[in-house]
């Protein structure tokens, strides 16, 4: 019976066989299959609740904020340059975490700390959107929003008691959105001094960590802790306003030099000058400025027919470098036709002064600056007395002063001391006027060559003018050193336009604005922009300082 069973089983198995496959064929060749089609499609208003709180996540922010735009290319862009950028990083890193490890070393029996191995990996972050702002400043405002879920790969050895303890960061994922500041622009490449960075909402941070081997975070309470602690650590360190500075250029290379104090120069008199003219006398007056300034000199009265005048005239020069600076004085005699002879001259090194220590100088006047010729020439040619007294700007006054407007309305006559050195140095301070720009200016003979003027206390300043715009970039910085600070004074800001052709030489107003100063002294500073009087849609930006010494 087992006989007949298996031979029947093997007879089975081969007629059974071929008639599988060829019934399989013909059901495959001559049957219509049947497609499953899609479901439809339908808005995602109708969509659950539960299915948008899943899908809402993984929605780029330029989709879901109209503010944010899309930056694929820099994405591209990113992602081939970051094998550069993971080496310029760490390498950045590595610098950086030195002295922070110099600092335990010899703490807690803690030996040495080195990295074994730092690598950001190859996955490089993504920017999901990027918002831009505009600003009155001098800065370029970004603020994209990174996601970056990387493979890094960095082994941190510390050498404890004689034992290497391995401390490794796998798995990195870090979530903001960060606020990054290229300032101040300048004309100096890539034109920018540093990057501020700052981060706008706690960070979303999550990484493993193992140490010898084992993973540290799989014990229970410890992910959870270390996570909200490192959380809590960067925003305090770098959450809004708080903010890493990341120097771009040289801080001599991207400076632009602005004032830093005042020289108060007085010009007492001066004793057995030359004689030039035929009758015996001269006819003297002093010229001085500062080196390295593009500022017209100052001059003081004409003392006719006199070897030995008295000015005691007061002067204030705008100080920008008191290391390199010097102060050149020179003595002419006036002439009412031709040039004026040079009596002689005489330079002092701002470096010499003491900074708010009045300082008394007596100078025997020289022909000129060459120290081979002037050793040549023994000749007598004078005296000069003048004082000097450099005194910088505080930098309070550059911050809010809501109180105490009165305090610059004072004068401290109360002080019974030194009455002299407070007429010195009275209230003098420095008002600077930068125009920096103009939008939508046209007149009504359609002229757009557009230059700005700047009117304040009696004297007169132009930008330049530039030709066939009506959004001109000008850029420019005015200074005037006053008495006393400009509490019940007003500015004028005009923009006018010239026409350059032939037929049209005639200037034309396209819109003026006038600016209450005492804000800018209670404050310190203004950064605005006005609507034009008298013009139709024209907005100009103009930024107003005060300083005090």
């Amino acid at each position: 019976m087992g006989f007949l069973t298996s031979v029947l089983g093997i007879f089975g198995f081969a007629i059974g066989i071929p008639i599988g496959l060829i019934i399989g064929f013909f059901v495959l060749v001559y049957s219509k299959p049947k497609h499953q089609e899609y479901p439809p499609a339908r808005p995602l208003v109708e969509t659950s609740i539960s299915v948008l709180l899943d899908l809402l996540p993984d929605i780029p922010l330029w989709m879901k904020n109209p503010d944010y735009e899309r930056v694929d290319w820099f994405n591209r862009f990113l992602s081939y340059m970051w094998p550069y950028l993971d080496k310029a990083i760490c390498r950045i890193i590595r610098i950086s975490a030195q002295p922070i490890f110099a600092d335990y070393i010899g703490k807690f029996c803690i030996e040495s700390i080195e990295f074994e191995k730092l690598s950001l990996g190859t996955l490089p972050p993504t920017v999901h959107g990027v918002k831009y702002y505009e600003t009155n400043e001098k800065e370029l405002l970004l603020e994209p929003s990174l996601k970056w879920a990387g493979n890094p790969n960095i082994v941190l050895v510390l050498k404890v008691m004689s034992l290497r303890i391995r401390v490794q960061l796998v798995d990195l994922q870090f979530f903001a959105t960060v606020r990054v500041a290229l300032k101040p622009l300048l004309p100096t490449f890539p034109c920018f001094g540093m990057v501020v960075v700052s981060l706008m909402e706690k960070p979303h941070v999550d990484f493993g960590l193992k140490v010898l081997g084992g993973d540290l975070m799989s014990i229970p309470g410890l992910y959870r802790y270390v996570q909200e602690t490192i959380k809590r650590q960067v925003s305090s360190m770098y959450h809004w306003p708080q903010v890493l500075e990341i120097p771009i250029l040289d801080a001599s290379t991207a400076s632009v030099k602005k004032p830093v104090g005042l020289l108060h120069v007085n010009i007492i008199r001066a004793r057995n000058l030359l004689k030039k003219d035929l009758l015996g006398t001269s006819d003297p007056y002093v010229k001085l400025s500062l080196t390295g300034e593009k500022l017209p000199a100052k001059k003081t009265t004409i003392k006719k027919r006199n070897l030995n005048p008295e000015w005691n005239e007061h002067f204030k020069l705008i100080v920008k470098d008191p290391k390199s600076q010097v102060l050149q004085l020179e003595v002419f005699d006036w002439d009412k036709v031709g040039g004026h002879d040079r009596l002689g001259m005489q330079m002092i090194p701002l470096q010499k002064l003491n900074t708010g220590e009045k300082r008394a100088f007596n100078l025997d006047l020289i022909k000129n600056s060459n120290v081979v010729v002037d050793s040549v020439d023994k000749k007598k040619r004078g005296i000069l007395e003048l004082d000097l007294r450099y005194v910088p700007f505080r930098e309070e006054s550059l911050k809010s002063r809501n109180a105490n407007k009165d305090e610059y309305e004072r004068k401290e006559s109360t002080d019974e001391k030194s009455s002299e050195d407070d007429d010195f140095l009275s209230h003098a301070g420095l008002l600077s006027v930068a125009i920096q720009s103009a939008k939508d200016v046209e007149g009504k003979k359609k002229h757009s060559n557009p230059y700005a003027v700047v009117l304040f206390g009696g004297e007169k300043k132009k930008t330049k003018m530039l030709k066939k715009t009506r959004d001109p970039r000008w850029n420019e910085e005015f200074q005037f050193t006053l008495e006393e600070p400009p509490v019940k004074e007003s500015i004028r800001v005009g923009v006018m336009s010239k026409g350059t052709g032939f037929h049209f030489r005639s200037k034309e107003e396209l819109g003026h604005v006038d600016i209450n100063l005492e804000d800018v002294v209670v404050n310190g500073r203004i950064n605005q922009k006005y609507h034009l009087i008298n013009s139709r849609n024209g907005i100009i930006h103009i930024e107003i300082r005060w300083t005090t010494s």
